[in-house]
């Protein structure tokens, strides 16, 4: 089969495409034949052995794949690695049938980056209805479902921030009541008068570094400030518990890694955003499709901030 290669960590550079023997599926396991595998930032951590957990090489990369299996189901499943190829052994308690009208791009849209935004919103901020809600890198893969969520369960008010107008202006086609640049020189001040000169209840943010900062910042008295990436590669200032004691604030880490041991963290929500998916409630975003070739121009479009949505790859091509 052919499949995304990487024996030496490093940039997009290290991606290489290979014929390999097919997987053979063990204990717990079937053998999915993909139609498409998602690409998410985290992958371009991952390469470079920057991510949360230490990777080990040789290694395909690639957490969530589409495709069908042996018997003809059509699944949508979480990877351990194994996803940029054109098959992988997936853990059957991973795979989840798609409904019907529901297509490949929007089932890898929501097995990391739906089940993410639901996470955030639900387990991690607990939103309250009417609390205001910044969606960090909203045309993003988790931000764009992050900010129809938010509005699903009854937001207040909905802020945005996008590097671009185009996806700016793609954040409130999507739901968000206003939508502001994503530089970090200024954002507490954006953030603010967005949400009508008050401080904001609650954040999600991937960027770290300044945006972070500012971000928190930010916060109103009560509000939490969620974090599940580092996508600038910059960390935050250290945060003080007095400080935070003393705003009545808190600081929240998400990594959906822990969902999967535990039962119905992960089953649930994504079986709930599918049916939301098939009539029309929650529209993900497919931003691109690369050649499976293609893996390492996929990779620099995402750490150049040039995509939206979710990113697949074809292993057909």
């Amino acid at each position: 089969m052919r499949a995304i290669l990487i024996t030496e960590f490093g940039g997009p550079e290290v991606l290489r495409l290979v014929d390999l023997p097919d997987p053979e599926p063990g204990p717990g396991e079937m053998l999915v034949e993909v139609s498409a595998a998602g690409v998410n930032y985290a992958d371009t951590h991952l390469v470079e052995n920057s991510y949360l957990s230490a990777a080990t090489l040789p290694m395909i990369p690639g957490a969530e794949v589409v495709g069908r299996t042996p018997d003809g189901r059509r699944v949508v499943a979480l990877v351990d690695n194994g996803g940029y190829a054109e098959k992988t052994a997936v853990r059957e308690e991973q795979a989840h049938e798609i409904p019907e009208g529901v297509s490949d791009g929007q089932a890898l849209a929501l097995v990391v980056q739906g089940v993410t935004a639901w996470h955030l919103l639900r387990t991690s901020a607990r939103l309250v209805e009417g609390e205001s809600v910044v969606v960090h890198a909203a045309a993003g893969g988790t931000g764009s479902l992050a900010v129809q969520l938010a509005k699903s369960l009854g937001a207040g008010r909905v802020i945005a921030t996008a590097s671009s107008k185009e996806k700016r202006d793609l954040a409130l086609e999507l739901g968000a009541d206003v939508a502001v640049e994503a530089d970090a020189e200024g954002m507490k001040e954006r953030l603010v008068e967005a949400n009508g000169g008050r401080k904001v209840d609650v954040v999600l943010e991937m960027t770290g570094g300044p945006v972070f900062d500012a971000s928190l910042a930010a916060l109103a008295p009560f509000g939490r400030l969620v974090t599940y990436g580092m996508a600038s590669r910059v960390p935050p200032q250290p945060v003080e518990a007095a400080k935070l004691m003393g705003r009545s604030q808190a600081v929240v880490g998400f990594w959906l890694m822990h969902c999967l041991s535990r039962p119905g963290m992960y089953r649930e929500p994504l079986a709930e955003l599918l049916a939301m998916t098939a009539d029309g409630r929650l529209k993900p975003q497919v931003g691109g499709v690369h050649p499976l070739s293609g893996a390492a121009s996929a990779h620099e479009d995402l750490r150049a901030r040039r995509t939206f949505g979710k990113l697949l790859l074809d292993p057909s091509r």
